[in-house]
């Protein structure tokens, strides 16, 4: 059991009170004191990253296709907020949060490079953890176009003196692979959704690569986190929603929390750690 404070990383933004991946869900995020950001980044078929977590449009907008197969242009025409059903993210029963985003960011798709200029627009520091979903069409385009795009920002590199606000992610370990390579210095995490022994995690990723399992597993499986600390690794967690389940992450020693409710998820963490 550890009493230090696990990272809040806010799951595709304020994703349980916002329209997930849209500017609104991650302006949301940053007026709740969210430490970090989390997105899914796809591969437009003109090149363009953008922040979408399906394979297809249809489950989070107005249209129906293939990210991969449309254009930039043909993704904004599409309305990303009408399928949910909004409501607002609140302390205690009474307490509202003040409105912080325009209706246009509720439907607007969000760019991969629009999500990080607001990073880099902000008064205080705040990690983004930048998942990249495989299997796609373009392979290792995705994290070349990744590479190029930290690069103008300036974040490709992470040292002591000057830490990147990036972290890269990804289910596939050859995509992780492939992140070492064109960044050797950036911190990686490689999510895992089943069980596999650590050796075969070992030999899949590079050290130093943080592991982060499904919270179903690590409540399954307490010592599983003992495990991947134990090879000298950060341990991370998705998708923390429950306060069962923060306990779950403060018992394992999980350096960050990946979560849609983050308000809540701070607010829990307090009272856990108060009474330690």
């Amino acid at each position: 059991m550890t009493s230090l404070r696990p990272q809040v990383v806010a799951h595709r933004g304020a994703s349980d009170t916002e329209p997930e991946h849209t500017l609104a869900a991650y302006l949301r995020a940053l007026d709740l004191g969210a430490q970090a950001l989390e997105c899914d980044v796809r591969l437009t078929a003109d090149g363009h990253l953008v922040c979408v977590h399906d394979r297809t449009v249809n489950r989070t907008s107005n249209g129906t296709g293939i990210v991969s197969t449309l254009e930039l242009a043909q993704l904004e025409g599409l309305d990303w907020g009408s399928w949910k059903k909004l409501s607002r993210e609140s302390g205690d029963p009474g307490d509202e949060v003040p409105d912080v985003v325009e209706d246009s960011d509720r439907s607007h798709l969000l760019t991969l490079r629009k999500l990080l200029t607001v990073i880099a627009d902000l008064d205080r520091p705040v990690q983004i953890a930048i998942e990249t979903k495989h299997p796609t069409r373009y392979g290792s385009l995705v994290e070349r176009k990744l590479a190029r795009l930290l690069q103008e920002f300036g974040w490709d590199r992470h040292t002591p003196e000057k830490p990147s606000p990036v972290r890269m992610m990804s289910f596939s370990a050859l995509a992780v692979r492939r992140m070492r390579a064109l960044t050797p210095t950036l911190p990686l995490v490689y999510l895992v959704e089943r069980r596999m022994p650590m050796t075969v995690i070992d030999g899949q990723v590079p050290a130093g690569v943080a592991i982060a399992p499904d919270v179903e597993m690590l409540a399954r499986d307490p010592r599983l986190g003992e495990r991947i600390r134990a090879r000298g690794r950060e341990l991370h967690v998705w998708t923390v929603d429950t306060p069962e389940h923060v306990r779950v992450c403060l018992d394992s020693g999980a350096s960050v929390i990946i979560t849609n409710k983050p308000a809540e998820t701070m607010k829990t963490l307090d009272s856990m750690l108060v009474s330690v």
